[in-house]
């Protein structure tokens, strides 16, 4: 269950210094395959130079092995920055003998300061030699940051195809995409082309409905990747084609849920969904509006059924519907019914008590439904971050 678990994928995780803890920093996952690739990338303008590189890379059509450093994120470092990008490409080419343009990088870490060069390309020497099919947790590790749990996950199709995935993410948790890294492997005979329009429906409805703190990162990154080695085609129409990408969907929605139960100091992992929307847009509007609302994630660390905090965010957004007509419920307690208290606040508290909470709204004007994953917000988390460059 890792990111090598399809065939013809071989990864690796070193300590190269870069961490001051002396953990793994340095992951190499490498595609013995056929190459084909394709990748979703942040949409903030403040973008990272590793992400400014792999966007030319993946343009390309082929990635013959994909680099990844926590430690640091090489964003807003200018040009000395994207040069280092440039030559830790051209590193890993050197040594699997491929080509740099051939070569996916990314970082995650500290915005502002430039990678230990010195440190990162030996690491990545070192990561060459340890490559196996059998590493794909310690590349899950080494790109770890404030993260407590590796999240690896795998999934094996009726048609033999194997798509596997590994993602690091805790913190800046927001739509399009998360502060996060994410590799997804198949070894499923399928075009570049073919994988971008498997990809980005599932990116869409999992990790872009992932939103813990709205804090959008200049460094994020989901690539899958295409080894070809099953033997089994996959394109566009073809009778597989519906399995493949609810394989690839499953995988992100997995991985998605694993980035939201880890995130920074939370003690609630949170699902909101909203249901009878006029369309799936105004589903994702209101629930993302809710998922945002610090006095809701207060609430919801506090085991207090505050339900009109999620009346009065669900307020703020454009989406069409009657106030006086919105139900909402906590763990299925109703506590709102018609726009007005419905239920017992003592029972909701009550439902409130599991990790798991879910907070569903009825909007009772349509038939869409959609779900944004958040957390509550915690003294941890504050504290996490007003010391995390320190």
């Amino acid at each position: 269950m890792s990111v090598t678990a399809a065939k013809g994928f071989r990864a690796a995780g070193v300590a190269a210094g870069l961490k001051a803890s002396g953990r793994p920093d340095v992951a190499l996952v490498v595609n013995d395959g056929t190459g084909a690739a394709a990748a979703v990338f942040t949409t903030n303008r403040v973008k990272a130079a590793p992400v400014l590189l792999s966007q030319s890379v993946v343009a390309g059509g082929t990635v013959r092995a994909v680099v990844l450093n926590s430690g640091g994120a090489n964003a807003c470092t200018g040009k000395p920055g994207y040069d280092d990008a440039v030559a830790t490409a051209r590193h890993v080419a050197v040594a699997l003998g491929c080509a740099s343009t051939e070569v996916a990088v990314a970082s995650t870490g500290l915005i502002g300061v430039r990678l230990p060069m010195d440190l990162l390309l030996p690491g990545i020497s070192s990561a060459a030699a340890a490559l196996s099919a059998s590493k794909g947790p310690d590349a899950a590790e080494a790109i770890c940051t404030t993260d407590t749990v590796l999240k690896q996950t795998s999934v094996v199709l009726p048609s033999g195809v194997t798509i596997g995935g590994m993602a690091k993410g805790a913190g800046m948790l927001a739509p399009a995409l998360a502060t996060m890294l994410v590799v997804v492997t198949t070894d499923a005979q399928a075009s570049s082309e073919d994988l971008a329009a498997a990809l980005r429906p599932a990116t869409s409805r999992t990790f872009d409905r992932l939103d813990v703190d709205g804090c959008m990162s200049t460094n994020d990154m989901v690539l899958l990747m295409a080894s070809g080695s099953s033997g089994v085609s996959l394109t566009q129409g073809n009778e597989r084609w519906a399995e493949f990408t609810a394989g690839v969907a499953a995988v992100c929605a997995d991985l998605a849920r694993q980035l939201a139960a880890d995130a920074e100091g939370a003690s609630k992992l949170i699902t909101v969904t909203v249901s009878g929307a006029v369309s799936e847009d105004d589903a994702v509007e209101v629930a993302r509006a809710i998922a945002r609302s610090a006095l809701l994630k207060c609430a919801i660390h506090g085991e207090d059924a505050n339900w009109g905090r999620v009346l009065a965010a669900a307020g703020t957004t454009t989406a069409d519907f009657d106030p006086d007509h919105v139900d909402v419920s906590f763990n299925g307690v109703l506590l709102c019914a018609g726009g007005i208290e419905a239920g017992d606040r003592a029972a909701g508290a009550e439902a409130l008590k599991p990790r798991d909470v879910l907070i569903l709204v009825d909007l009772h004007a349509g038939e869409a439904t959609a779900s944004v994953l958040t957390s509550d917000l915690t003294a941890e988390y504050v504290h996490e971050n007003s010391a995390y460059s320190t």
